[in-house]
């Protein structure tokens, strides 16, 4: 009986972990896909011999994982910048123990240094592929006070749910009951002059723009909201741009990184 109960609280403790993630594993396997299809080929050429041949897509969860593993616990903040309601963006104080902004300049400084060893850059070429994914969930920039909408209750369909859990996989998955190939060939259809101007700013740009979603998104969905179908319609729209939105901007920051030839714009701070 006790072996019993301790499988439940574990399972339930794994379950809470997951659904605490951004974009579920197939919204970072879309963001991943749609950066591949960006790739100059000099550029593809330097991520696949990073890593060895695998994909993007490969590697696109894996710091979700990671991160609640004693070797790379010191990166579970920085899938998100929490900031209060009524706080302004450029006045929210920093975490002490780092946020998305900061860690993905860190990465594509490292990145882009000659002189960072081939380990550093794997890893880093692994955690920005996941953070470009999770800096365009509106609520990996939500409210600090209920942990990124985790402690915001509403039902869903009926069923107890919370703000960040339907945003992580319920809208995305409620919107298209498509592969994350099938998501790519659908949303990924901008001109080459729309999509060069989707993927120029910085990650504090793509950061602030994603805090003002979450506004909207908080102001939408207050505590105790009875999600339905004609909220799955409203937002999709913004799920769609959002995906987008990340893998065009991170394949701008790959390129701009190691193609010599690349004239995008996309950059870190």
């Amino acid at each position: 009986m006790k072996a019993r109960k301790l499988f439940i609280i574990i399972s339930i403790s794994a379950a809470f972990a997951l659904e605490a993630s951004a974009w579920s594993q197939k919204g970072h396997d879309v963001t991943a896909y749609i950066a591949e299809q960006h790739l100059t080929p000099a550029t593809a050429d330097s991520v696949a011999a990073l890593l060895d041949g695998r994909s993007l897509v490969y590697w696109a969860n894996w710091l979700d994982n990671a991160s609640h593993t004693p070797d790379y616990a010191y990166t579970k903040t920085w899938h998100y910048k929490n900031i209060d309601d009524g706080v302004g963006y450029d006045e929210a104080p920093l975490n002490s123990k780092g946020d998305i902004v900061t860690a993905m300049n860190e990465m594509r400084h490292i990145l882009a240094d000659p002189r960072s060893a081939r380990s550093q850059k794997v890893l880093a070429l692994k955690i920005l592929t996941h953070l470009a994914g999770d800096i365009h969930q509106p609520m990996h920039l939500g409210h600090l006070s209920d942990l990124g909408g985790n402690k915001t209750p509403l039902k869903y369909f009926g069923r107890d749910s919370q703000l960040h859990s339907i945003w992580d996989s319920s809208l995305p998955e409620s919107a298209h009951k498509w592969s994350y190939t099938e998501w790519q060939q659908q949303i990924d259809r901008l001109s080459d002059e729309a999509a060069a101007a989707v993927a120029t700013g910085t990650p504090d740009d793509w950061a602030r723009e994603t805090y003002e979603i979450a506004g909207r998104v908080y102001n939408y969905f207050p505590k105790g909201s009875r999600v339905s179908y004609n909220h799955v319609a409203y937002w999709t729209p913004v799920i769609e741009q959002q995906l987008l939105r990340g893998g065009l901007r991170l394949a701008a920051m790959l390129n701009s990184i190691f193609d010599p030839a690349y004239s995008g714009e996309a950059r870190a701070d």
